[in-house]
Order: C-alpha cells, then sequence, then structure tokens
C-alpha cells in the first residue's frame, strides 16, 4: 500500500468533521472490559466534560509512527502516564480545533505540519471525561517543544506495533473486595501505553480492522 493509499484507506474508515454529529459516534468507555462493573450512580448523574486528543500519525520514509507524550510528574491527574496530546474543549470548540490547540500548547506541534483524517470512536472515562480522538497525518520535518509543565517527554511508537492485536494486552488491577479492574495495555521496549489512550488505541484498530473475535 503506498503512502497515499494508506492515507485514503484510514480516513475512509474514520468520521469525517464535515459531517461531525455528536449524537451519532460509536462510543467505547472505560467499561468494555468491565460490563459488570459499570458507572457509579455520581457518575451515571454526572454529566462527561467534552474534551479531545490528537493521534498524531507521523508519516516517515520507513514507514507511519504515532507521536505520544508522558505526562509531567507534578501534574495531578494521571501523573507520568502515556498520553494523546490533548486536553478539554473550551466553550463553543470542535474536538479538532481542540485536539490541534492542545497539541501545540503541549508539544509545540505546528498546525501547518498537520492534516486532519477524520475522528475516531469516541471515548468515556471513570473520571468523567468524554474523548474525541482525532486521526491526523503528520509531515516529519517538525522542531517540537514540550511544555515542561505538562510534558516529561515525546516519543514516537511504530503504527503497525499498535495495530497489532497480538501486542494488544489485557490486565488487571486489583480493587477492594477481591474485584479487578481490566483495561489494555501495550509494551513498547521501556514504554507502557495503558487505560484511556490504550483503549483508544484498541478502539482505531476495530475502526480500521473490525473487532477481534473473543
Amino acid at each position: 500500500m503506498t503512502p497515499r493509499e494508506m492515507r485514503a484507506w484510514i480516513a475512509g474508515k474514520l468520521d469525517p468533521i464535515e459531517t461531525y454529529d455528536p449524537a451519532k459516534r460509536i462510543i467505547h468507555s472505560d467499561f468494555d472490559l468491565n460490563p459488570t462493573e459499570g458507572p457509579t450512580q455520581a457518575q451515571t448523574e454526572r454529566a462527561l466534560s467534552p474534551a479531545a486528543v490528537l493521534v498524531p500519525l507521523v508519516e516517515h520514509e520507513a514507514g507511519v509512527t504515532v507521536l505520544l507524550t508522558r505526562r509531567a510528574d507534578t501534574l495531578r491527574n494521571h501523573t507520568g502516564q502515556v498520553a494523546f496530546p490533548g486536553g478539554r474543549c473550551d466553550p463553543g470548540e470542535l474536538p479538532w480545533e481542540t485536539a490541534l490547540r492542545e497539541a501545540q500548547e503541549e508539544i509545540g506541534l505546528d498546525p501547518a505540519h498537520v492534516t486532519i483524517a477524520g475522528l475516531s470512536s469516541a471515548y468515556q472515562t471513570g473520571s468523567g471525561f468524554d474523548i474525541t480522538p482525532v486521526v491526523a497525518f503528520v509531515r516529519p520535518g517538525f522542531a517540537l517543544r514540550p511544555s515542561p509543565a505538562e510534558v516529561a517527554d515525546v516519543f514516537e511508537t511504530p503504527f503497525a506495533f499498535l495495530m497489532d492485536p497480538n501486542n494488544h494486552e489485557r490486565r488487571f488491577m486489583e480493587q477492594a473486595a477481591g474485584m479487578r479492574r481490566y483495561f489494555y495495555a501495550m509494551s513498547y521496549e521501556d514504554r507502557l501505553i495503558w487505560g484511556a489512550t490504550a483503549g483508544m488505541l484498541r478502539a482505531l484498530y476495530e475502526r480500521l480492522y473490525g473487532p477481534v473475535a473473543a
């Protein structure tokens, strides 16, 4: 598949921004692997905060990679975790506007290097966010300026590795009363991608290739 063909194939599997309708989205969540747990009553009654992330696919000659960050150790939430650039939507802001703005603020990614491909499946977190992943192609040659207040590190992981279901581990954390909370994780070299970020990557895989048989 040529780079142009790959671009067209990926874009064709996503929701175009031109027809964006938040009421007509495929939705995944932290509870996909924990159907018996489900959100608490407080979580159900609380309005989710709209947020967006940029899923940056960097088009190198040797192959496509995904640009990821490690959150700063000084942040209050999700300290040190691997994440996409992104954050809360400002009032009246569309998801792709949020994703581009946050990527520029967090890692200094110039929007001039970015071409939006479309929107992947929404992802809702137990912590109260309704996240829209904005998939985009990134032209190499960019210079990054990570914000030390938000980002400890920026790195790239091969897209092919992240889109291989053999690398999608199901792990769990022990909770109260012996309950287990399951989540996806992807280990690449010395990096561990897990939680919502891995869940969004798994959802993107299913958009592109279809669900994996249980």
